[in-house]
């Protein structure tokens, strides 16, 4: 049961084969019985209500239960979620039980979904290796002394080892992405401002995005149709009319145009990772597709102005975590200064508090021209770049498609004492991100990144604004032709 995807449940689940309350106590025996550390909190109580809750619904005939109800998901703990801890992976809200729900923990209860647990992530979503958890790193189910990749590592590590059928994420700048890649499965980031960000604990508002992590594109599919949709409450909300991302899922690839950037596929790209790339072009090619060459220049560029943009926006977001509203609080303290300095300092980890250092530097008098605001320049020409490529009368392409992260999945520890090569690790997912454009990962193939395992490769497409229905449809049209998305770990 735990191997279906969520079409397959939902059609289980209304033909009486089995209830929501038993799915929900199947997958929390695997999360019990699991050693990944992918969960953070779990009420068993609290599932098994909102479980005979979509019963009821679903055992009223011509009601209003839907493709999603009574279907177990679980929730990146960096959303707020009430009655459950919302931590954001971090000592300073250790906690903390939120009065509210975030937009998209209201939306899927709307749909009747039913809540599993909180997932771990890395602290405030900052990370590429889910090692920045204040509770400790999450480990990739394929191969437990490696790394699932970051920030959305617990969501990724769930979906993969089969505990939820399905999970929220968040994407900043690769974090849906690259733990889809290296747990393998299927994740979309949609165009910046399609899901709600109210209730998403903030990193940098101009580039947080939540979107879902399932087996496969059908799935993100229903997901993506239940999370967007405008939100008064969030100013960044794309008023657009509701569309249903499945509608183009058969569509056949004959004629479409697969835009291949010559940037990435240089130095730094693993030579495994490069192959099983190339060996799902070769197949889109079968399918009808053609490839053509590209270029996105501004491409290196992406992580120097990433990591100019991204702390600056995170500085003034955690500015708010001083102990005086709510988190945690010094115990011993002199005077209010004194408060703030202890309060935050034994608060924050290390990755927060390097890159609220920067973020600060980067904003401070004198400096402010020089950084923040040239980052911003730079971040409208990679914009450029992609439109270039994907718009108007003259466009090269209609998807772009390349590696989601230039290596397999790396051992737990290999890059905890450099940053920076922790950063690079996203040099093919910032750029999409700091142009807004939806792009998502899906399972090509493995690499040899260990010695215990083969560890997971995905395949990055992106495409224009708004055109997640296509991404989906190339994306569902290759993995009818293959198999890779149905691989589990052992």
């Amino acid at each position: 049961m735990h191997t279906k995807t969520l079409k397959e449940l939902s059609a289980l689940l209304r033909d009486k084969k089995i209830s929501a309350a038993e799915l929900s106590a199947l997958f929390l025996d695997r999360i019990a019985a699991s050693d990944l550390n992918a969960f953070l909190h779990v009420d068993p109580e609290l599932t098994r209500q909102q479980a005979l809750a979509a019963d009821r619904r679903l055992a009223v005939a011509g009601g209003d239960a839907g493709p999603l109800t009574g279907i177990p998901i679980a929730h990146k703990d960096i959303f707020v979620t009430r009655g459950w801890r919302t931590t954001a992976g971090s000592k300073m809200l250790a906690d903390y039980v939120s009065p509210f729900d975030a937009a998209v923990v209201e939306r899927f209860n709307q749909a009747g979904m039913v809540t599993l647990g909180k997932l771990n992530c890395d602290e405030f979503a900052m990370g590429s290796a889910n090692e920045s958890s204040y509770f400790g790193p999450v480990r990739n189910p394929w191969d437990k002394t490696a790394v699932p990749g970051g920030s959305s590592g617990g969501s990724a590590a769930a979906v993969a080892a089969r505990l939820a059928p399905a999970a929220t994420a968040t994407d900043t700048g690769g974090s849906i992405r690259q733990p889809a890649s290296l747990c393998g499965v299927t994740g979309i980031k949609p165009t910046y401002g399609s899901v709600s960000r109210y209730g998403m604990i903030a990193f940098a508002s101009s580039l947080d995005q939540g979107g879902p992590i399932a087996k496969t594109a059908e799935d993100c599919a229903l997901l993506l149709n239940a999370m967007t949709g405008f939100d008064e409450r969030d100013s960044t909300s794309l008023a657009r009319n509701s569309e249903d991302f499945g509608a183009r899922l058969n569509e056949d690839l004959k004629g479409l145009r697969i835009g291949v950037p010559r940037e990435f596929f240089g130095a730094g790209l693993a030579a495994d990772v490069e192959q099983a790339v190339r060996a799902a072009l070769a197949q889109f090619e079968k399918l009808g597709a053609t490839l053509v060459d590209i270029s996105l220049p501004k491409t290196e560029l992406s992580i120097p102005v990433y990591y100019v943009i991204a702390p600056a926006e995170a500085s003034s977001n955690l500015s708010r975590f001083d102990g005086v509203r709510y988190g945690h609080r010094a115990a011993n303290y002199k005077d209010l200064s004194d408060m703030y300095k202890k309060t935050r300092a034994e608060g924050f980890g290390e990755e927060v508090k390097r890159r609220i250092l920067v973020g600060s530097y980067v904003l401070s008098h004198g400096y402010y021209d020089a950084y923040y605001l040239q980052a911003q320049r730079i971040r409208r020409l990679i914009a450029q770049d992609f439109q270039q490529a994907l718009a108007g009368p003259n466009r090269q392409c209609d998807v772009i498609m390349g590696p989601v992260s230039p290596t397999v999945a790396w051992d737990l520890g290999d890059k905890t004492d450099d940053p920076v090569a922790n950063y690079l690790a996203d040099i093919f997912t910032l750029s999409t991100s700091l142009a807004g454009l939806p792009g998502m990962s899906i399972p090509c193939g493995f690499g040899q990144g260990g010695k215990n395992a083969q560890r997971p490769v995905g395949l990055q497409i992106i495409g224009n604004y708004y055109d997640e229905a296509r991404l989906l449809n190339v994306a569902h049209q290759y993995q009818r032709a293959t198999d890779w998305h149905l691989k589990a770990p052992q």
